[in-house]
């Protein structure tokens, strides 16, 4: 049975499981690796979800049908395994079976090569998947082998490395894994922070996903993490998504905390150690994001959606950190990959160092009026992107194009009247997604409907 093309995403392989993402694709797959890489030594890291089992053992088949080796790494978060593909030497390449926040009737596969550098549209995903639909190839003599690997122990040493456990003191932390990966490690790290009191909620890792989906950027999953941080008093609460590489946070009062605003309040923690560095910040962000960067000394730098796109920025401009609007936070330490488990660290000392709950050290970073992502299904992309410039273009003072469209309305004579939008195309689904925010909450909602109608016209 041919596989579906579609299957291969802008930044990994994704479809329903075992409909479109089946053994015979998995195995197709695995061959595609070896062949596009020509790694001996493949680090292989999966989820729970149901079909998990069977597409791990086809993948590994693939593999080793090509003389590679397969080095199981078991039951792990995504970050994880970007650690085990970039911290061992021997190590040449990386994939995880995984659908990410997907419901449970999706499943999927996350590449990466020997540096943690990913594997996406623009990196090579073409060629695995031209290379998927020729096959399957015949195997070569000598098969790889298998071996098992368990990382827990250098990972948690990496992780617990990278802050000063003794500025931590005792807070009371609410935890959901919303029966994802993340369930997998929370203990070990959190049992290793002294005096640190928490609760976790779903634990139990389920590919079914029963209690909530596994997806932090909706808000109605974090009811049950915003209850749970009110019957505890807790000090903060966090949320994973299924693969552990995205974190949603929630304050003392149980208020979201967004995603660029969570990157404005590490990005000068994370430069106090790197003095000067780069800072990565996606075109959907506030400018208080960039403000708080450069008062911190360090360089300011936009960037294109999407982890396959980021890290090879980063590594161009050797940025130390670089937080999404999506809740993915990477930081150059950790291959530059993603790291959510840091991400929950540092907050954990910020607010013990500052003696301030998180309420009060976001409460200065939220000085705009940002609409949030608004997603629009959109027939013709480009020509929405065109009828925006034509009608805004001569308007704006800065026009970027590195992803979409971002047009910015700033004036020295009248500054309170500051405004931007960002309208991009989705990686990922038919869409367009806007995002704007301006310095008055009116203005903001006067061009969100005018944006709104000019889009859905």
């Amino acid at each position: 049975m041919p596989i579906n093309s579609k299957l291969f995403k802008a930044y990994d392989i994704r479809g329903l499981s075992p409909e479109e993402l089946d053994e015979d694709a998995a195995y197709r797959i695995g061959q595609a690796m070896v062949k596009f890489t020509a790694a001996k030594n493949i680090v292989v890291g999966r989820d729970m979800r149901e079909t998990t089992p069977a597409l791990f053992e086809s993948l590994s088949r693939g593999i080793r049908s090509q003389g590679s080796n397969v080095v199981d790494i078991g039951l792990v978060t995504t970050p994880m395994m970007y650690f085990a593909a970039c911290d061992y030497t021997e190590h040449e390449a990386g994939m995880m079976i995984t659908a990410s926040h997907n419901p449970s009737e999706y499943n999927g596969v996350k590449m990466c090569l020997a540096d943690a550098l990913p594997i996406g549209g623009e990196s090579g995903m073409n060629e695995i998947r031209d290379l998927a639909l020729a096959g399957p190839h015949e195997a070569t003599d000598n098969e790889g082998k298998m071996t098992a690997l368990d990382i827990r122990a250098d990972y948690l040493e990496k992780l617990l490395s990278a802050v000063d456990l003794g500025k931590i003191k005792p807070l009371k932390v609410a935890v959901d894994t919303g029966n994802g990966m993340e369930g997998v490690i929370i203990d070990d790290i959190l049992s290793r922070v002294p005096g640190c009191q928490y609760e976790v909620l779903f634990k139990e890792l389920d590919g079914r996903f029963p209690n909530h989906e596994a997806n932090p950027l909706k808000e109605e999953t974090l009811d049950a993490l915003k209850a749970k941080v009110a019957e505890l008093s807790a000090d903060l609460g966090v949320a994973f998504d299924g693969d552990g590489d995205r974190i949603g946070i929630v304050d003392e009062a149980g208020e979201v905390v967004r995603g660029d605003i969570l990157a404005a309040l590490l990005a000068p923690l994370l430069l106090k150690e790197s003095p000067g560095s780069a800072v990565l910040y996606d075109v959907r962000e506030s400018m208080a994001v960039v403000e708080e960067i450069e008062q911190a000394g360090g360089q300011a730098i936009m960037t294109r959606v999407g982890h396959g796109l980021i890290k090879p920025h980063m590594r161009e401009v050797d940025a130390v950190f670089t937080g999404e609007l999506s809740n993915h936070f990477y930081f150059r330490d950790f291959c530059g990959a993603e790291s959510s488990d840091l991400v929950l660290l540092l907050i954990m000392q910020l607010i013990s160092e500052t003696g301030q709950p998180l309420s009060e050290l976001i409460a200065p970073l939220k000085r705009y009026y940002h609409s949030g992502e608004i997603n629009f299904e959109v027939q013709d992309k480009e020509a929405v992107l065109s009828a925006l410039e034509d009608k805004y273009g001569s308007q704006a003072s800065n026009i970027i194009r590195i992803d979409g469209v971002r047009m910015e309305f700033f004036s020295d004579s009248n500054p309170e009247e500051d405004w931007w939008f960002s309208v991009r195309a989705s990686n990922t689904e038919p869409k367009l997604r806007l995002n704007l925010e301006a310095k008055k909450e009116a203005k903001m909602e006067q061009m969100k409907v005018e944006l709104t109608e000019l889009i859905e016209s």
